[in-house]
């Protein structure tokens, strides 16, 4: 892996630049360089940065193993139905960035993205480069989303992102608001309840899936069904899709269900969505029954879709009871939390994240802040994205559907160079025979 972050050590221009060293850049650098190209990539910080800073001590994957396919670097660990924990995946991900071996710079932040003649002018902390094609692989979680409400908290009460949370220890003692139910928040409240911490957890309308059925994890039967592998387009509406929230479940403890019923039934503490906070008082909306139903739904949907595809496929598998709730919450009014006689040590946010591309000054945005795409590919000629969610499929995002984005855009970058060098060629041998 070759990392240079010396001052004005940067090429001032390069055929095809990539902002990013997480999965996505890497890909695609990796699928660049089999088309003879060699793409400069720029990582802000270092390969695994995120994986490594952004998440809390017990995070890990809730993929099996065996979907970490990135290109020609597949999992090769002797526990491919596991999931990988955080150390695991930083260890992965730096390999893998030795593997592609490309001309990586880490330690140099993209600053301004702006288009110009021919190309694009990316200002970097290390001076400014020019490029004929640029892709963008941040991601597209930069910023977290607090509810408005926040800043009306006691200034004395802690206050942090998912991303900052790391253990329950870290915390001060006492008891913790987590907001949010998503993947993030449901597995930080857990871990916060099994070190014995008193946890509220606010529940909104995230979804919940289940962790194995009918003899086989979810995430196998998903992946025979072809679930992880349709286009966006095939859906009704792509745009609801990409907002979608992600089920929630985990990976720890070698892979099991997150059932918020049964962690109530041990004393976790749960509420509807956050309505309201004054200076001594967090109000919640009378809407968790209905909340934990709907995410029953869907974990019985796929259930359902499961059952359909074993009958129609006339596999053999073990039959199991239909899902029946454990606890219900009483029906009664939420009364919220009084700080006053339950005063809190933290509040965690677990309410997503938004896209930053504030830096790109490309006309390639929705109206929203989000880019205008078709599989990565914008309108503004030379411009590309890659490792958002939904890109193309449901993997886009993750470990194993990234190799097949990177792939398309490496083979569409290629031809577009080779166009390019044949029209040059073209004009060269004109201007030869008209001279």
């Amino acid at each position: 892996m070759h990392v240079i972050s010396t001052q004005n050590s940067i090429a001032k221009r390069r055929s095809v630049v990539i902002v990013g060293a997480g999965q996505a850049g890497l890909s695609v650098a990796h699928e660049l360089k089999l088309q003879g190209l060699k793409p400069l990539v720029l990582e802000k910080n270092r390969v695994a940065y995120a994986w490594d800073q952004q998440r809390w001590d017990s995070f890990c994957l809730v993929t099996p193993n065996w979907q970490c396919r990135l290109p020609d670097f597949p999992y090769d660990g002797d526990q491919p139905d596991g999931f990988m924990d955080k150390k695991s995946i930083v260890n992965y991900l730096q390999r893998f960035a030795q593997h592609v071996n490309a001309d990586l710079r880490e330690g140099v932040a993209v600053e301004r993205l702006t288009p110009i003649g021919n190309g694009y002018r990316l200002v970097t902390s290390e001076g400014v480069i020019d490029a004929e094609h640029v892709i963008v692989a941040t991601g597209g979680y930069h910023r977290p989303r607090r509810h408005p409400y926040a800043e009306r908290l006691p200034s004395s009460l802690l206050q942090i992102d998912a991303r900052s949370y790391r253990n329950p220890d870290a915390l001060p003692e006492g008891l913790v608001l987590v907001v949010g139910n998503g993947q993030s928040g449901s597995q930080i409240a857990e871990d916060l309840h099994l070190a014995g911490r008193s946890v509220h957890l606010s529940v909104g309308r995230a979804p919940r899936s289940p962790r194995r059925y009918r003899g086989k994890d979810v995430v196998d039967w998903l992946d025979r069904m072809g679930y992880y592998a349709m286009p966006i387009s095939d859906h009704a509406d792509p745009r609801t899709v990409r907002a979608k929230t992600n089920h929630y479940l985990t990976g720890r403890d070698g892979g099991r269900e997150i059932d918020l019923r049964r962690r109530a039934m041990e004393g976790m503490h749960l509420h509807g969505r956050l309505s309201s906070i004054t200076g001594d008082h967090i109000g919640f909306t009378n809407d968790l029954a209905a909340n934990l139903d709907h995410a029953d739904a869907v974990y019985c949907r796929i259930r359902s879709s499961i059952d359909s595809w074993i009958e129609k496929e006339g596999i053999a598998a073990p039959i199991e009871q239909s899902y029946s709730p454990c606890w219900q919450p009483p029906p009664v009014d939420d009364p919220g939390i009084d700080l006053n006689t339950q005063p809190f040590a933290a509040v965690i946010w677990c309410t997503g994240y938004r896209g930053d591309f504030s830096w790109i000054d490309a006309p390639v945005f929705d109206g929203s802040g989000l880019p205008a795409h078709d599989r990565g590919i914008t309108q503004s000629a030379g411009l590309y994205f890659i490792g958002l969610p939904w890109l193309h499929t449901w993997g886009s995002g993750r470990f194993c559907g990234v190799a097949d984005d990177a792939r398309y855009l490496a083979r569409v970058i290629s031809l577009r160079l080779q166009r390019r060098d044949a029209s040059l060629e073209k004009l060269e041998c004109t201007a030869i025979l008209g001279s």
